[in-house]
């Protein structure tokens, strides 16, 4: 009866042991394409993950970040639901995060509306994820937000006429939507567009249909990864010169990795982004630095979104005092404002949306090296839908 009352009082300390441990740990479920055509973009968030835990720390409000990793493959929504699920059903998880691609953040925020969880979206870049979860934030881009700023800036810099081409799928749909809309209300004319598949799409045939108009400009928009490079190689193998038929692009178009493999031929295209490796703020000289030590690589946008992401989630656990439910956190995160190191930026207290600079860049070589040099900025810019 003795050793009875022994084990029982044992089995009562391992319990109430791993009680506390569990209430002295944030988990934080992470959700990423790591293989696949998107991987890199996946490894980058991750990696800008690991360099604000390397800055700050892996304990917040008296608790130690725990990161559960799931890889989505790719464009999978049914999965990502799952995996949301499984993260917070099996594996306990007090927050979901990553979310590169827009259909798999859409899927998943039925799990942070009906679970209650503080979801924060570090890329994917539809303007309507934010609205489908009361508990989720954004720390990366909309879509809208930079195009509705490039349509008007390109306007008012002289271009009459543009074509625009752009990717078939969510992200596509609303950058497409906010240029047009944004450069025909300056007072510019689209003169023809179209939508290519997300998929290994052949863009040569698409590139010439627009080249044969011979427009002032031509407007694209494809997710980052592979198909930035194939598209610019695209337009070289078909003689478009960007310093003659002016290409404007989302970042996306001129990141580093699409300048090295399209070469020489990228020289002119100008684009509008968030951020850029080479931003002069201290607090990016800093991040590149780190950055650079700990993953022999540049930080790109997918990069600053997981890095932003992670600032957002250890100042809400600071604000809120540790406490881990979604409606504290997302409360916490509201209206939270920060120097990021691509600059000034905030959470809008109402829309739960990023607001920050917009900046306006043009590839040029300097020294031996293709690089986005910013020439025009845009502050304190929000979604143009929520306004």
């Amino acid at each position: 009866m003795h050793l009875k009352r022994l084990g029982i009082a044992c089995a009562a300390l391992i319990l109430g042991a791993s009680s506390a441990s569990a209430q002295d740990t944030v988990k934080i479920g992470l959700v990423l394409p790591l293989s696949g055509q998107f991987a890199d973009a996946g490894i980058q968030v991750e990696n800008g993950i690991k360099t604000y835990m390397k800055q700050h720390g892996d304990t917040v409000a008296g608790k130690k970040i725990e990161i559960i990793r799931k890889d989505v493959g790719g464009v999978a929504p049914d999965l990502a639901k799952r995996l949301a699920q499984e993260l917070v059903v099996r594996d306990k998880v007090d927050i979901l995060a990553g979310w590169v691609l827009t259909p798999n953040a859409l899927a998943a925020a039925a799990v942070s509306e009906q679970a209650k969880k503080f979801m924060v979206v570090m890329n994917a870049a539809t303007s309507i994820i934010i609205t489908k979860s009361p508990y989720m934030v954004r720390t990366s881009v909309t879509l809208p937000q930079i195009m509705d700023t490039f349509g008007k800036w390109a306007a008012k810099s002289g271009i009459k006429k543009c074509y625009t081409m752009v990717t078939d799928y969510g992200p596509g749909h609303d950058s497409e939507a906010a240029f047009q809309g944004a450069f025909k209300e300056a007072g510019g004319e689209i003169i023809g567009s179209v939508r290519f598949p997300v998929a290994n799409p052949d863009f040569s045939a698409f590139i010439q249909r627009a080249k044969d108009l011979n427009p002032e400009c031509i407007y694209i928009f494809v997710p980052g990864g592979a198909q930035p490079a194939a598209l610019g190689k695209a337009f070289a193998e078909r003689g478009v010169d960007p310093r003659k038929i002016k290409i404007l692009g989302s970042g996306e178009t001129t990141a580093e990795q699409a300048l090295a493999n399209t070469g020489d031929a990228a020289i002119g295209i100008i684009s509008a982004w968030h951020y850029d490796y080479k931003g002069k703020a201290p607090e990016n000289t800093e991040f590149v630095k780190v950055f650079n030590e700990m993953h022999k690589r540049n930080p790109d946008f997918f990069s600053i979104g997981g890095y932003d992401g992670m600032h957002v989630i250890y100042e809400a656990l600071k604000k809120d005092g540790g406490k881990t439910d979604g409606e504290s956190l997302v409360n916490a995160a509201k209206g939270m404002k920060w120097n990021s190191p691509r600059g000034p930026m905030s959470i809008d207290p109402q829309t739960r949306d990023v607001v920050q600079t917009v900046y306006i860049r043009k590839v040029e070589k300097v020294g031996n090296e293709l690089v986005n040099v910013p020439f025009d900025k845009i502050e304190n810019v929000k979604d143009p839908a929520k306004r």
